[in-house]
């Protein structure tokens, strides 16, 4: 299978969810989580942007021991000195430095020519190479990007010497089909495209990061930038166990990374017990509904077969075990398997019995709990004897 490397950028535009600052303590414990992850590179921070960004990476530069840390930056001089001051300790440094391409980002936003964002970006690598072997480069805004202009950037940065050229779905605009054929474009029309690897980094404005990096993967890219629990600005980034987990289960694809899926669940607790950004319950792969089943048609399929309802098995990603929720909508099937959990094997005349003040119960309920079956076993005990 080809590897697809993961770029876990949690710690950096994770981090700028608004309430979701972190120390430099608690930025360390999520590296060394990553890491043990198996995630392939961590973009650490921005070290410009503040003191304390400066001194994580610097920290997690020291920490980390096989992953390479990334310290992103602007198409800046001195941007790209204070970064590759803060990543002096890291065993394998990344810089990652760029700007705008689209027509709004280089019209209204930089205020420049097509011809100077060219050579800003080939100026800005040509200056990070001073300091760093491995240089990525971001053409911000990518996803609005006309495609002849972004290759002409491309092929620019990597005649310069980026190792990787980042294509951003920076506003969530693209949608898969039109993502896909842009990374297939630059990969049939940029002189010199297989001298870099090609990135992702999608947005999830309108609900379609990971489709449109998984897309990217499929026509020619070979890194993803993702978040843990998919957070980060505004909609948030692609989420990596999404990406993780899609690219694993479609093994005709012909691609995987080698993230340790085991650790998912209990670094997507950590990060959101860390950043303070609960995960929402329907969230795939980490919610905690991902694995419940509350309908009693689902429930009675899943308790004969779990392929039935699961393409996923929790222990893959580190969760104990699939749930069997009763509600309104359970059926005998669901009511029985956790009766006899509760070590109540009961006939069929009686758990008819049960079935009706289940239902009874089931109806002030939102979800009918142990205790209340225990009661429910009571009152029938009681009504027999």
């Amino acid at each position: 299978m080809d590897k697809v490397f993961i770029f876990d950028t949690t710690l950096r535009d994770g981090e700028q969810v608004p309430g979701c600052r972190l120390n430099t303590q608690q930025k360390l414990i999520i590296a060394e989580a990553l890491e043990n992850l198996g995630v392939d590179i961590i973009e650490a921070g921005f070290p410009i942007s503040s003191p304390g960004d400066f001194e994580s990476v610097v920290e997690i530069s020291k920490l980390v021991k096989n992953t390479t840390v990334c310290g992103l930056t602007r198409a800046v001089e001195k941007d790209i000195e204070v970064a590759a001051e803060a990543l002096k300790y890291a065993k394998r440094p990344r810089i990652h430095t760029g700007l705008g391409t689209s027509d709004p980002h280089v019209f209204t936003k930089l205020r420049m020519t097509r011809e100077q964002v060219i050579e800003r970006g080939v100026a800005a690598v040509k200056y990070a190479k001073k300091f760093v072997e491995d240089v990525e480069f971001y053409a911000e805004d990518a996803g609005r990007t006309d495609n002849e202009y972004l290759a002409q950037v491309v092929e620019a940065v990597i005649a310069a010497g980026a190792t990787v050229v980042n294509i951003p779905d920076t506003t969530g605009y693209c949608i898969p089909e039109e993502y896909g054929l842009k990374i297939k474009y630059l990969k049939e029309n940029v002189k010199g495209i297989e001298k870099a690897i090609i990135s992702t980094h999608c947005h999830n404005d309108l609900g379609m990061a990971t489709a449109n990096s998984i897309m990217g993967v499929k026509n020619g890219a070979r890194q993803v930038e993702c978040t843990i629990n998919g957070i980060g600005e505004r909609a948030g980034n692609t989420s990596l166990e999404e990406v993780v987990m899609a690219l694993r289960k479609h093994k005709w694809l012909d691609f995987d990374t080698a993230i340790d899926s085991k650790k998912i669940y209990s670094i997507s607790q950590l990060v959101s017990t860390t950043m303070r950004m609960p995960v929402q319950p329907n969230k795939a792969i980490v919610g905690s509904n991902a694995f419940a089943h509350s309908s009693g048609i689902h429930q009675d399929g899943f308790l004969k077969n779990k392929d039935n309802y699961e393409i996923i098995s929790p222990d893959e990603v580190g969760v104990d075990q699939s749930s069997i929720v009763l509600t309104a909508r359970s059926g005998r099937a669901a009511l029985n398997f956790r009766l006899k959990n509760l070590g109540a094997d009961l006939e069929k005349e009686v758990l008819d019995k049960v079935y009706e003040k289940f239902l009874e119960k089931a109806d002030n309920l939102s979800v009918v709990e142990d205790e209340h079956l225990k009661e429910i076993l009571d009152s029938i005990s009681m009504d027999v004897a």
